[in-house]
C-alpha cells in the first residue's frame, strides 16, 4: 500500500501508509497525545479519530485543550443522554441533539412528560453508560435500508431528517454500543468513557422544527464539561444567572410585565421600567445629535409592495406577521425600519454635498416569534429598535465606521460593561455566487471594517463566510457581571437595497452614483438591552439609571413632614426621591428599600429632625453616618452628573 505525507500543525511531516486511521497517527507521534485526543481536524474539517487517511492531507489533533473538542465532547453527550433515555423509557422518539454553546440538549417525542425525578434517572444511567465505556462507532448503511429500519421503529423524525438531509445511497450513523444507533453526520468522541463531567438541568417544551402545527416535543437540556471543576463553577454561574433573572426582578422591582390578555411577547412598561427607559433614551438622542444623526420617526405598517421590494416579503416572510387587507392595498407591519429610512433618503435628490447623510430613530418593530422561543425582555414580538442608517460616499466609509464602532464602545462605557468581545464577519471571495455586491464593494467595505479595529486596537475573530448575503458586518458581544456574553451592537455593510430602491447621489463629475448603506445598532433593541442590564446589576442599577435613587424613611408619623420636606428639596434639585411614610417599623422599612434595591436610604429620627440632617444608608455600604441635606446633595450630585456605572 502506498505512503501518504501528513503535515502536521508545527509544519513537521509523518509519513504514514495510506489507509491509517488519525488515532494510528497520533500513536505513531505519541501514546500519549494518542490517549489524549478526542478528535481531529484533516484539512480544517472535524473528524473522528477513526478516521482513514487517503491522501496527503493536514492534520491537527484535538485534545480538552481545544474548544473545538469541546463542541464535539458535547455532541457526544447528547448522544449519551439519548442513548441513556432510550434504554430507560424505549416508547420515546428521537429528533435532534445539537451541542450548543453552554452545553447540549435533545428533544424527543413521549406522550408522557418527563419529570424532574426522570433526569435523575436518566442522568445515573448516563453515568452507568459512561463506566462501560461504549464506543461511538460511524458505519454507513444503505438509504432504503435505514429508513425501514427508523420506520419500523417509529422514528418518524429520523425518516425526515434522511430524507431531508441527504441524497447519498449511504447514510451516516453513529453507533453507541450494540444497542443505540443515530442518523448523525458526526463526528464525535472515541467513547463515552471519555466524557467526564455532565448535569441535566431543565425540560422544557418544544415543535418539531420550530413549527407550532407539528408534533409537540420534550427538549431536555444538559451541560458537559472536561472535568468536575469547570463544571462546578458553570452550575455556580447558572445558580447566580437564576437570581439575576430579568423576568423574576422585574416583577420584583415593579418594572415591566407581560400582560396574558394583551398576548405573548408584548411588554408594559411600568412607570419604574418607564423612568429607566426615559433617562437611557434621552442619554442616547443627545449623543445621537451630537454625533450629526437626524432624528426621524416613521410609521408602524406600510403597503406590502414596500417589503417586496425591500425583499422581506421573500426572505423574511416567516418572521413577519401576517398582512392586513385594507381599503386599497395589503399593509403589513414593520420588521425592520430599513426601508423607511430609505424612504426618506429617496425622498429628494442628493448631492455629494449631503453625504454623509445618517438618520436614526427609536423605531417599534414587530416580529413573529414562536411561542417557544420567547423569553421575557430577550425575545419579544413588539420591540424598540436603536436603529440608525448611514448613506455615505465611497471615500466616507472609514470615517463613518469609526464614528460607529466608536459610539458602541462609548454604549459599553457609560453603561458599565468593560468587557467586549468582537467579531468581523466576511464573505467567502465571491465562490459561492451567494453574496450580493461586486468585488470592489466588498473589499471597500472589508477594508474599513478591518483598518477600524486595527486603528483602535481592537482584537477581532475573523468569521470568513459569515457575512449577510448583503455585506460584511461587526459585531461587539458585551460581556457581563457573571461573565456571560451578549451581542447587541452591530456595524452592517448592504449592498442590496440601495440598488433594490435605486438609491442615488450626484458626484463631483455630475453623474448619478450609488451610494453605501451601513446599518447601525447599539442596544439592538431597547427592551433586550435593558433585559441585560438588569441582569447586569442584578437590578441594583448604578445612581445615574436607578428609577429611584432616595428613599426618605421616618422613624415615626412625627418625622413625616420632615422627611417630607427633605424629598421635595431633593426633588427640586433633580434628585428622583420618594418617601415611605407607612406607620412600619424602620427595620422594615429599611428592608423592604434594601429589597427594591434602592441606593440610597435617608433615615429620620427625632434627633435627625431636630438638627436638620440625615442619617444616610448605602444599599450595600450600609451605614454611612448622619450628615446635612446639603452635605447629602453634594455626595450624590457629581456620580450622576457623571454617569459612574457604580452607585
Amino acid at each position: 500500500m502506498p505512503n501518504i505525507q501528513v503535515t502536521l500543525p508545527d509544519g513537521s511531516g509523518r509519513t504514514v501508509a495510506q489507509g491509517a486511521t488519525v488515532l494510528e497517527v497520533a500513536e505513531q507521534i505519541s501514546p500519549g497525545l494518542a490517549r489524549a485526543a478526542l478528535v481531529a481536524k484533516l484539512d480544517g474539517a472535524l473528524v473522528d479519530l477513526a478516521t482513514e487517511l487517503t491522501a496527503d492531507a493536514d492534520l491537527q489533533l484535538l485534545t480538552d485543550r481545544d474548544p473545538e473538542a469541546l463542541e464535539v465532547y458535547r455532541h457526544s453527550s447528547a448522544h449519551l443522554l439519548a442513548a441513556a433515555t432510550l434504554e430507560l423509557y424505549p416508547e420515546t422518539r428521537l429528533g435532534i441533539g445539537p451541542p450548543t454553546e453552554q452545553g447540549f440538549f435533545y428533544d424527543m417525542y413521549r406522550e408522557q412528560p418527563f419529570t424532574p425525578d426522570d433526569l435523575l434517572k436518566i442522568e445515573e444511567r448516563m453515568q452507568q453508560i459512561v463506566k462501560r465505556d461504549l464506543k461511538n462507532e460511524r458505519v454507513y448503511i444503505p438509504r432504503e435500508e435505514a429508513l425501514a429500519a427508523y420506520r419500523e421503529q417509529g422514528e418518524f423524525m429520523k425518516c425526515e431528517l434522511i430524507e431531508e438531509k441527504t441524497d447519498d445511497p449511504q447514510v451516516s450513523v453513529y453507533k453507541t454500543g450494540e444497542a443505540f444507533s443515530d442518523f448523525c453526520r458526526g463526528p464525535h468522541i472515541p467513547s463515552m468513557g471519555r466524557i467526564k463531567a455532565f448535569k441535566l438541568l431543565s425540560i422544557a417544551g418544544a415543535y418539531w422544527k420550530g413549527d407550532e402545527k407539528r408534533e409537540r416535543l420534550q427538549r431536555i437540556y444538559g451541560t458537559s464539561f472536561f472535568n468536575g471543576k469547570d463544571l462546578k463553577e458553570h452550575l455556580r454561574r447558572l445558580e447566580e444567572a437564576k437570581k439575576r433573572d430579568h423576568r423574576k426582578l422585574g416583577k420584583q422591582l415593579d418594572l415591566f410585565s407581560i400582560q396574558e390578555a394583551a398576548g405573548p411577547g408584548l411588554i408594559f412598561w411600568h412607570p419604574k421600567g418607564g423612568t429607566v427607559r426615559r433617562i437611557m433614551e434621552d442619554w442616547l438622542r443627545d449623543q445621537l445629535v451630537s454625533r450629526g444623526y437626524g432624528l426621524v420617526t416613521t410609521p408602524h405598517v406600510a403597503r406590502r409592495h414596500l417589503w417586496e421590494t425591500s425583499g422581506h416579503a421573500q426572505f423574511y416572510a416567516d418572521d413577519m406577521f401576517k398582512p392586513m387587507e385594507l381599503d386599497d392595498s395589503l399593509y403589513q407591519l414593520k420588521p425592520m425600519n430599513c426601508p423607511f429610512h430609505i424612504l426618506i433618503y429617496k425622498d429628494k435628490l442628493r448631492s455629494y454635498r449631503d453625504l454623509p447623510v445618517r438618520l436614526a430613530e427609536l423605531g417599534t418593530v414587530y416580529r413573529y416569534e414562536r411561542s417557544g422561543v420567547m423569553h421575557g425582555l430577550m425575545r419579544v414580538r413588539g420591540f424598540t429598535q436603536d436603529d440608525a442608517h448611514i448613506f455615505c460616499a465611497p471615500e466616507q466609509v472609514k470615517s463613518e465606521v469609526i464614528g460607529c464602532v466608536d459610539f458602541a464602545l462609548e454604549v459599553l462605557r457609560v453603561f458599565g460593561f468593560d468587557k467586549f468581545e468582537v467579531e468581523l464577519s466576511t464573505w467567502d471571495g465571491g465562490a459561492s455566487g451567494k453574496y450580493a455586491g461586486t468585488p470592489e464593494e466588498w473589499k471597500l467595505a472589508e477594508d474599513g471594517l478591518f483598518d477600524t479595529l486595527q486603528e483602535r486596537g481592537i482584537e477581532a475573530k475573523v468569521m470568513t463566510d459569515e457575512a449577510a448575503f448583503y455585506g460584511p458586518k461587526i459585531d461587539i458581544k458585551l460581556v457581563d457581571a457573571i461573565g456571560r456574553s451578549w451581542q447587541l451592537s452591530t456595524v452592517q455593510f448592504d449592498f442590496n437595497l440601495p440598488r433594490r430602491f435605486g438609491l442615488e447621489y450626484i458626484g463631483e463629475d455630475g453623474k448619478a452614483h450609488l451610494p453605501m448603506m451601513v446599518h447601525r445598532a447599539l442596544w439592538g433593541s431597547v427592551e433586550r438591552f435593558f433585559g441585560v442590564l438588569i441582569e447586569h446589576y442584578a437590578g441594583a442599577f448604578p445612581l445615574w439609571l436607578a428609577p429611584v435613587q432616595v428613599k426618605a424613611l421616618p422613624i415615626t408619623d412625627a418625622q413625616n413632614d420632615y422627611a417630607r420636606g427633605v424629598v421635595e428639596w431633593l426633588e427640586a434639585a433633580g434628585v428622583r426621591a420618594e418617601l415611605d411614610a407607612r406607620s412600619e417599623k424602620i427595620g422594615f422599612k429599611i428592608r423592604e428599600a434594601q429589597l427594591a434595591k434602592v441606593p440610597y436610604m435617608l433615615v429620620v429620627g427625632p434627633r435627625e429632625a431636630e438638627s436638620g440632617q440625615v442619617a444616610v444608608r448605602h444599599r450595600s455600604a450600609g451605614d454611612l453616618g448622619a450628615e446635612s441635606a446639603d452635605d447629602f446633595l453634594a455626595r450624590i450630585r457629581q456620580p450622576i452628573a457623571d454617569r459612574e456605572p457604580r452607585a
